[in-house]
């Protein structure tokens, strides 16, 4: 059947229809005439930190002594770049933002000046942040029976991708970055089902193991070897309202989680004042929200099961 153009007719008023929306409903669109950071630009740049991060396991393979060095300074160079480039337009977002419009383009070369610095230094953090992953992945290994070794953790283990996304974004987090550190840990929430804010302060040997459905809160502290399985939630207990009803923002509103703890299957702790002691163990499904002391283990009672027979009877001659 061929196209009816009579019917295309109608698109004119759609157009028009969409457009008085955008003016209507402001808050859902952006139309400044200033770029925002692209998603899609973000995501590819954290695939090649990634590379740096973990060199030999994800697109370029056969590297060795003679080639490595090549390989690493092409990518820091072309990292830089595009770091800088994204950088700058979350600086400017970050800029127009406080003052609600899209301010003078002369101003551009400043911003760009401050997208180097933050690209400069957040290159200069990789291998602090290296060191870091590699406590992560021994983690893994020594918390996980099933692990056949390091290069199953790197290759398959969600945990670790989603923990490497969040390392990469809390450095940009703490640097100050606006708006790219959230793309980069939603993308990975996305991708893994882990859900870890880039503002919370995870230390060294950190393991989720299988990860799916986790949250971990923007101003939640965890400490050093610390294991949670999957379902895990480290939340907010209760959101605080000023005078007017609007949300306080910038409090503790989440755990801190000490050394040496472990939190089994889908148990929640909740609150900004709720400590975990070191040495603890949070049991599966427990809600807690409320201090325990070091070396303790929380469970919940054992619920009562009911077993019934549902076998055919044999029928009576």
């Amino acid at each position: 059947m061929a196209t009816d153009y009579r019917v295309k007719e109608q698109l004119g008023d759609l157009t028009d229809r969409m457009v008085e929306s955008y003016l209507e409903h402001g808050t859902i669109n952006y139309l400044g005439h200033c770029p925002l950071p692209s998603a899609t630009a973000v995501v590819d740049i954290v695939d090649d930190i990634k590379e740096l991060l973990f060199p030999g396991y994800r697109r370029r393979q056969n590297l060795h002594v003679g080639n490595v060095t090549y390989f690493v300074g092409d990518l820091i160079d072309s990292l830089h770049d595009r770091l800088t480039q994204q950088f700058a337009r979350a600086a400017r977002y970050g800029h127009d933002a406080l003052r609600g419009e899209c301010s003078d383009a002369a101003m551009q070369q400043d911003f760009e000046a401050l997208g180097q610095l933050q690209t400069v230094r957040f290159l200069n953090a990789l291998p602090d942040i290296r060191a870091l992953l590699a406590t992560d992945v021994q983690a893994a290994f020594d918390g996980d029976p099933a692990a056949s070794g390091y290069d199953e953790i790197i290759f398959c283990y969600p945990g670790l991708q989603a923990v490497t996304s969040y390392r990469i974004a809390h450095q940009l987090h703490r640097q100050g970055v606006p708006l790219i550190p959230r793309i980069i840990s939603e993308h990975a929430h996305s991708t893994t089902g882990i859900d870890i804010h880039p503002g919370a302060k995870i230390g060294p040997s950190f393991f989720i193991d299988h990860g799916t459905g986790v949250v971990i809160g923007a101003t939640c502290e965890i400490g050093s070897r610390v294991k949670i399985y999957q379902g895990v939630t480290l939340g907010a207990l209760s959101f605080q309202k000023d005078e007017q009803g609007n949300l306080v923002r910038g409090v503790k509103r989440h755990p801190t989680i000490e050394d040496d703890v472990v939190v089994y299957a889908n148990a929640t702790v909740l609150g900004g004042e709720t400590v975990v002691g070191a040495n603890s163990v949070v049991g599966a499904s427990v809600s807690l929200t409320r201090s325990v002391p070091p070396f303790t283990i929380v469970t919940i009672e054992k619920p009562q099961l009911r077993f019934r027979d549902v076998q055919p009877k044999p029928e009576a001659c």
